[in-house]
């Protein structure tokens, strides 16, 4: 038995009455905690602005199932999608009734959104690299980067030696651990023979008047 796909016309007279349920309305009014008293009056014209907007929603609908290549006499989903975002009064229904979209489209999107994240990691760890490459970090071998702490021996001796996975490094070049004692004072005793032979700064003195 074939369905039957007859549209049933609006009612032309006022019969006082709705054709939704005016108490399941009621009902759902009753939840909203912002509205404490709804009067009768007030649910009956808010079931039948109801009516006249499903009315609306479903000849924009209808018109947009006329519109295509094959016009059809029911209406699906993606006509009332395409009215939704075509018209501009009903785009506060973008959310509730999105566009149809097929899965492979959303599959590129996806592929596309990650590749992205993923480039934005990379640059990130790039510049993470350049950052620890002049001077600003050292990276270790988890990964995490800190500044190299530099001794107050050798910050008031004038060097900055460093050590690093066992070695101790400086202007010279590298060392290892075992021979660290002696180049480290032969070091501080060539510095202190240098600094013996410049001569002494000699800033003057300043005669205070007052």
């Amino acid at each position: 038995m074939p369905y039957n796909t007859t549209a049933i016309p609006p009612r032309k007279e006022v019969t006082g009455q709705t054709q939704l349920p005016l108490t399941r309305v009621k009902k759902i009014i009753a939840v909203d905690p912002d509205i404490t008293i709804c009067s009768n009056n007030a649910a009956f014209v808010i079931t039948l602005a109801t009516e006249m907007f499903i009315q609306h929603l479903a000849t924009e609908a209808q018109n947009m199932a006329k519109l295509e290549r094959k016009p059809r006499r029911n209406i699906q989903y993606k006509d009332l999608a395409t009215a939704v975002h075509t018209h501009d009064n009903l785009e506060f229904l973008e959310d509730v009734v999105p566009k149809v979209a097929t899965f492979k489209h959303v599959k590129s999107q996806a592929a596309a959104t990650r590749a992205k994240l993923n480039g934005e990691k990379s640059a990130a760890n790039n510049n993470g690299d350049a950052a620890a490459a002049a001077g600003e970090g050292s990276p270790l071998p988890n990964g995490s980067s800190k500044k190299a702490k530099v001794p107050v021996s050798a910050i008031l001796n004038g060097t900055t030696t460093t050590k690093t996975n066992g070695f101790i490094s400086h202007g010279r070049g590298v060392l290892s651990s075992e021979e660290d004692p002696n180049a480290q004072l032969e070091l501080e005793m060539r510095q202190a023979q240098q600094l013996s032979q410049q001569p002494p700064h000699d800033d003057g003195d300043v005669d205070m008047i007052g």
